[in-house]
């Protein structure tokens, strides 16, 4: 059978497809299958024409794609609307990956028959490259920020409350000592004194308790996971005058230290947030497993905030716990609007919360 004459328009469209080196342009056929094959292509790419040309897309996605069935599922998205885009890591012949952009589009006939798709995929390794870049630079402005609004704090509750409370002592110590030296008339004031030093004291203790707290989990240690968070929000409860309602189920998850740490202080941050920034009077937290997934749940009844607002990425409690999600491999999504209050969605593969 003779092959259909090309027409010039379509001669022209196919030196034009060819001639592009910065985009890989290439058609499917339904199955997935390489029809076509650009010089753009094989240079993002590193496979000749007829070394790739008859394979499935598949080659080219990562074992963790491939598991999660992601090739199929993105054509058959495109086969039912048309269009598919997304950004993931790609692999090329050499093995090594890059940051790709890829946009599907479903080929059609006249009567509607699917007829294969049309692919375009650009890379953007450096432009995710310079975006965590930026990101890192703005993380560490964001530390140091921080480092001094907490070196600030410490320097306020010593001042204001162990100083206080110090000072306190010390004039109770001194009036103790004048009872003791005086007459007897003032001797059925010692055992006051001594009251208000035990008073003060305890006090003393639960302050510096507070304060540790805020540089390293030490409740961790001593109370466990469970136990520690119920003492933070406790603690939160009666500083802050913000009802907090809990749930924390931990029997079917082994946490590591470090793992305990994280979520810990992601709790921490997101209380501490609550109490600047949301204009709250109530917190719900959840803290389980669901299926293979340790899941936290941080929500407020808050006035919320512009998705635009979040998008500038200057709250450093959101970086920070942005931070201690990608360590623990995991993903954290935000959910507000105005007068919508804030929910925090964290979700940590429990593989990545080694016992050992």
């Amino acid at each position: 059978m003779t092959p259909p004459e090309r027409s010039p328009t379509d001669e022209s469209f196919r030196l034009l497809v060819d001639a592009v080196n910065d985009y890989a342009i290439f058609m499917l056929d339904p199955s997935g299958r390489i029809v076509t094959w650009n010089a753009g292509a094989q240079k993002m790419k590193g496979y000749e024409a007829e070394e790739i040309i008859g394979q499935h897309i598949s080659i080219f996605h990562t074992p963790a794609d491939l598991a999660a069935s992601e090739p199929g599922t993105t054509l058959a998205f495109a086969t039912a609307n048309g269009r598919a885009e997304n950004e993931g890591w790609r692999r090329r012949k050499d093995g090594s990956t890059f940051w790709a952009n890829i946009v599907i589009t479903a080929i059609r006939d006249e009567a509607g028959a699917l007829r294969g798709f049309a692919k375009v995929t650009q890379d953007l390794t450096e432009r995710k490259r310079l975006a965590e870049l930026e990101n890192i630079s703005r993380l560490t402005a964001n530390i140091q920020v921080a480092r001094e609004e907490e070196q600030a704090r410490i320097a306020h509750e010593l001042h204001d409350d162990l100083g206080q409370q110090l000072t306190a002592l010390k004039m109770a110590l001194a009036e103790l000592q004048g009872d003791l030296l005086g007459d007897q008339t003032n001797a059925a004031r010692i055992p006051s004194h001594i009251k208000d030093m035990n008073r003060l004291i305890d006090a003393t203790v639960v302050s510096l308790r507070r304060i540790a707290t805020g540089l390293r989990p030490i409740a961790l240690e001593t109370l466990g996971f469970a136990s520690a968070l119920e003492w933070l929000i406790d603690d939160f409860e009666q500083r802050y005058a913000i009802v907090v309602e809990a749930s924390i189920e931990t029997a079917h998850i082994t946490l590591s230290e470090a793992a305990e740490a994280a979520l810990f202080h992601m709790v921490q941050e997101a209380l501490t947030n609550v109490a600047r920034h949301a204009g709250a009077d109530k917190v719900t937290i959840e803290f389980g497993r669901h299926g293979e997934t340790g899941v936290l749940l941080i929500a407020d009844n808050g006035h919320g905030a512009a998705r635009a607002a979040l998008s500038k990425q200057t709250s450093f409690g959101l970086l920070g716990m942005g931070e201690r999600v990608r360590r623990l491999n995991g993903t954290l999504s935000i959910d507000t609007a105005p007068g919508g209050g804030f929910r925090i969605a964290i979700r940590i593969p429990l593989d990545a919360l080694p016992s050992a």
